[in-house]
């Protein structure tokens, strides 16, 4: 069987023929490779160069292969956090003419870390909660969309930074399935295997002496399930308002906006007597920062990273004499907004060298720059110029923050989608005062 690659984009194979599908992978030469941190994997995965992209090849069979080429295909559409499949290798075969194994292909996410190598220098506690706050929006995406993963755990998961916070990936789709909707006994089968993986995963990093010796292993994987079941009531629930009072259901979208999601469809129904509202999210959509910065300045981020970048506009804007809002003869915000990117946002960027910013992609290092006039501006009492902030930081912040993802400090700073002590905020005591039936 002749060797065939079966590609998303025309541009990849011609691309990937240049690597060496005769031999196994584990026997590809050195400059072939890429030396980046891989995580444990059943299967043999290197990280290999194709053209000008860095690319995750793994072994497996020709089965399996190509339903999770589907599989990552699928949540692509759906606009899921996952690695970005890009191509299938069949009909391999060795030096001796013997076959060889079917891979996987998928491009390397920029800037992210498997779960073992933050380990490498013990996180603090603080950090991991952001890990769990991450991983548990992860999966509640994913049950949103109809995907029953099947082996969330650590391992499976890749994460990188979001001002602040931790965004989580999807890497492996191979024991997934997507349906129309999830039951929930399939959501509760999945949050129980991701309690049992976490809690072994960590044990293990404790065997070996990785685990800051505050941490319980079992606790923590108990607690993506309170995370898991806090963020997926507070999009998910019905709530039952007085009459009369629909800035409650107005309150409510701004604050399943505020955490990252958009309602795409919503059901209103009055009581019998008319004395009271039932309000249903009826399709919640995660991104919406992400949309709305997107559709704005042209730029792609994270969540977190969107959501500080939109504050920052918010603040620049105000200051522009043109912007005036609800008047339709002034400067539309799409205007201002491309002018707070070629003004303010591109050139504070370039004012760091690119070979000091490791991986750090241009969002998070303006966030980082952000906090770090902040912090300048609090300790002398007054405003600092961009370019002592940008100088004091390039000195005394970037040597530590170098790394693809560095484990952080373990102080938090309240981004993340719920609060540090796992009880979120979808406990309902928000600020709603109305009773509220279950889902």
């Amino acid at each position: 069987m002749a060797l065939q690659i079966s590609a998303t984009n025309p541009e990849h194979p011609a691309l990937l023929l240049d690597l060496p599908w005769q031999l196994p992978l584990e026997e590809w030469p050195d400059r072939y490779l890429v030396p980046l941190p891989r995580g444990i994997s059943r299967h043999v995965v290197r990280y290999a160069r194709a053209g000008d992209e860095v690319v995750a090849v793994k072994e497996l069979a020709e089965r399996p292969a190509v339903r999770e080429y589907e599989l990552l295909r699928s949540l692509h559409r759906l606009r899921i956090p996952a690695v970005d499949p890009l191509a299938v290798v069949t009909g391999r075969t060795g030096e001796d003419g013997g076959p060889l194994e079917p891979v996987l292909i998928t491009r390397h996410l920029n800037g992210s870390m498997p779960y073992r190598s933050m380990f490498e220098t013990t996180l603090r506690p603080a950090t991991m909660h952001r890990l769990m706050d991450a991983l548990a929006v992860l999966l509640v995406r994913l049950h949103l969309a109809g995907f029953a993963w099947g082996d969330c755990s650590l391992s499976n998961t890749l994460f990188r930074r979001d001002a602040g916070a931790y965004a989580a990936y999807l890497v492996d789709a191979e024991t997934g399935d997507l349906h129309p909707r999830l039951s929930q006994g399939q959501r509760e089968y999945d949050l129980e295997l991701a309690r049992v993986n976490i809690s072994g995963e960590l044990l293990d990093l404790e065997a070996s002496g990785a685990l800051h010796p505050s941490v319980d292993a079992i606790a923590f994987g108990e607690e993506i399930c309170r995370r898991y079941d806090g963020l997926w009531r507070e999009l998910t629930r019905t709530s039952v308002y007085p009459a009369g009072k629909h800035h409650y259901i107005d309150r409510r979208i701004r604050r399943l906006n505020d955490l990252g999601f958009d309602v795409a469809e919503m059901q209103i129904g009055h009581s019998p007597n008319g004395d009271t509202v039932t309000f249903v999210p009826k399709v919640v959509d995660a991104g919406h920062h992400q949309r709305q910065l997107l559709r704005l300045t042209g730029l792609d981020a994270e969540e977190n990273q969107a959501r500080r970048l939109l504050n920052d506009l918010e603040r620049w804007m105000a200051t522009q004499d043109d912007y005036a809002p609800g008047d339709p003869l002034t400067a539309r915000p799409e205007v201002l907004a491309h002018r707070w990117v070629r003004e303010v946002f591109r050139p504070t960027v370039r004012l760091v060298p690119k070979e000091l910013r490791g991986s750090m992609d241009p969002a998070e290092l303006y966030h980082e720059l952000l906090e770090h006039r902040w912090y300048l501006a609090e300790r002398a009492q007054h405003d600092i110029d961009q370019d002592t902030v940008v100088k004091d930081y390039i000195a005394t912040v970037l040597p530590k923050v170098r790394g693809p993802l560095p484990p952080g400090d373990g102080t938090g700073d309240g981004t993340g989608p719920m609060d540090g002590d796992g009880t979120g905020d979808g406990d309902g005591t928000g600020d709603d005062p109305e009773p509220e039936s279950a889902d």
